[in-house]
């Protein structure tokens, strides 16, 4: 099979936005950059693409102009081994974005991130259901995700509000 590498478009930061995104996470680097030439659209010199991995994960970001805007529909998912790393990422992706709801974020370029542990899907997939619907209920009370106040919630701790 091919490799897939996600493609971004950006207005014209594309470049910054490889940087800091190669800055939070280790193991990353820019690859390599393309440039406009005379054959436009934009002025020969300016960055086109720039080409860097996030630990070993290739990804593309396009200075295309602005007629595209990220949204939601699409997020890059941050599976995270404990509450430090959450709130590693959390921290600087959210910096000069937004915060959303249930572990999810825009960070300053209106990229969307799911920052989240990497065992949520068998919490909320507990063969107990009553358990996974509380694990559940409280993570949609959440913006950063909590791990001690999910495994609460899912244990029926009544202390447990996030």
């Amino acid at each position: 099979m091919p490799k897939i590498t996600p493609n971004l478009w950006f207005d014209t930061q594309g470049k910054e936005a490889a940087a800091f995104y190669c800055s939070v996470f280790p193991n990353s680097k820019i690859t390599n950059v393309t440039y406009y030439n005379a054959a436009g659209p934009r002025p020969a010199g300016t960055v086109l693409t720039v080409e860097f991995e996030l630990d070993g994960q290739p990804y593309t970001a396009l200075n295309g102009g602005p007629e595209f805007a990220f949204n939601e529909a699409v997020s890059l998912l941050i599976n995270c081994a404990d509450q430090d790393e959450i709130d590693y990422y959390w921290t600087k992706l959210s910096e000069g974005g937004e915060e959303g709801p249930c572990g999810w974020l825009k960070d300053k370029y209106g990229l969307s991130w799911q920052v989240a542990p990497g065992d949520m899907a068998d919490l909320l997939n507990d063969p107990d259901q009553e358990r996974a619907a509380r694990a559940m209920k409280a993570m949609f009370g959440m913006k950063k995700i909590d791990l001690a106040a999910l495994q609460a919630a899912a244990d029926d701790d009544a202390d447990a509000a996030p």
